[in-house]
């Protein structure tokens, strides 16, 4: 027999919740192959199977949280197929005059349909769970039949069959639990957000700032450039690379921006980390991009797309969210007009985007021109880094914005 358990994910993980088997008991299952899932406080995980036989027990349930290095499943390595859940057959003498008949063929059908899984992604299944929806009735939009975490939200969206009028029963309207209400569990992941958030929040002397951004010389330069740009690198100019340039350059010049505090010391970073900040069907994540003030502006698209879609493939790991420097998260793709974003700690500072409108602005005292103009928030830590600093290094991200030939020298 051989012992399934729970595989180290990181220094920092110590327990997960089992999502789902992926298997039954008595199938049986190659080396290599997946036999659960696993949610974590930061990262999701399919658990590997390093011995190959038939599934003999699950020893937890989905749900149960599980610590690193239990034993949550038994595989009998030297079993074959069904030998978990059907016994040998009772050998019968065949009379010698009886002509030999020929096996029946097995009921493939049968056997595809008891043990077939959809092919999902695992925010797709994650979705699926929490609505309590089959997947097998889910349809795909993916050409290869996969299913998408938008699959199971269209499918939810979908009107029920309209029932018969009932006479209602009667209901007492003096007692409040009548009302109807749905409880739901909260994820690991959503547990921990709302943990830390709540944490930075009473460890920190959090402020935030704000200014606003004429965006007319970007949205001009991304115009005249995005498609020699897209030609050229493979991928599209947005404008978190400008953003990203804008930010690396103001924490050169204010670097309190960039640093931690560790006891009664201030660590100053000499490097610059960017979290970028994802939101995905299991909550928001901040995946970090390496060595920012080393990367064009084509490296940092790329960079970013590359994180975005491991999020929402739920494909992070968990050195793709550790040691940020700075982060930047752009409410404005949900269209908030303004925000306090709140930081990420232990870092000390995080620019918030918000959406582009056109608003009036004052050109000098005679002239008026509509101009698309964005508001920027920075919240930072107080404690280590004055008010004046705040503001002088969000004017600085801003002219950097509003003049991008800077970014080409300072950032």
């Amino acid at each position: 027999m051989a012992e399934i358990k729970v595989p180290e994910l990181g220094e920092s993980i110590t327990e997960g919740t089992i999502s789902q088997w992926l298997k039954s008991v008595g199938d049986y299952v190659e080396q290599g192959e997946f036999i659960a899932e696993l949610e974590t406080d930061k990262v999701n995980a399919e658990i590997p199977v390093e011995t190959a036989g038939v599934i003999k027990e699950f020893k937890r349930e989905p749900g149960d949280t599980v610590e690193i290095g239990e034993v949550i499943a038994i595989i009998d390595a030297g079993g074959s197929a069904g030998a978990a859940s059907v016994s040998e057959p009772t050998p019968v003498e065949t009379p010698a005059a009886a002509p030999e008949k020929e096996a029946p063929a097995p009921v493939l059908e049968e056997t595809k349909t008891k043990g077939e899984r959809p092919l999902a992604s695992p925010a797709a299944r994650k979705l699926a769970r929490e609505k309590g929806i089959n997947l097998n009735e889910v349809t795909p939009l993916d050409p290869t039949g996969k299913i998408r975490s938008q699959d199971v939200a269209a499918h939810a969206a979908r009107p029920t069959q309209p029932v018969a009028a009932v006479a209602p029963p009667a209901v007492n309207l003096d007692v409040e639990d009548a009302k109807p209400v749905e409880r739901e569990k909260m994820s690991r992941r959503r547990q921990t957000i709302a943990k830390r958030l709540v944490e930075v929040q009473q460890t920190s002397a959090m402020l935030t700032t704000f200014n606003e951004v004429d965006m007319t010389a970007v949205m001009d330069l991304r115009k005249r450039r995005k498609d020699a740009f897209l030609d050229k690198n493979g991928v599209k100019l947005g404008f978190m690379s400008f953003f990203t340039k804008a930010v690396v350059g103001a924490l050169k010049e204010f670097p309190l921006l960039n640093a931690e505090i560790q006891g009664d010391e201030i660590l100053v970073k000499k490097f610059y980390d960017i979290g970028i900040a994802v939101s995905t069907d299991s909550g928001l994540v901040v995946p970090v991009l390496r060595d920012a003030d080393r990367l064009g502006f084509a490296g940092i698209e790329r960079g970013i797309g590359e994180l975005g879609k491991k999020a929402r493939d739920n494909k992070l790991q968990l050195n793709d969210m550790q040691g940020g420097t700075f982060t930047i998260t752009n409410g404005g793709v949900f269209g908030s007009l303004w925000s306090t974003p709140i930081l990420n700690a232990p870092q000390v500072g995080i620019l918030g985007m918000h959406k582009i409108q056109m608003r009036p602005v004052a050109i000098d005292n005679e002239r008026f021109e509509n101009r698309p103009m964005m508001y920027l928030a920075l919240s930072y830590d107080h404690r280590i880094v004055d008010g004046k600093e705040a503001v002088s290094f969000l004017v600085k991200v801003k002219d950097m914005i509003e003049d991008p030939e800077q970014l080409l020298l300072e950032g």
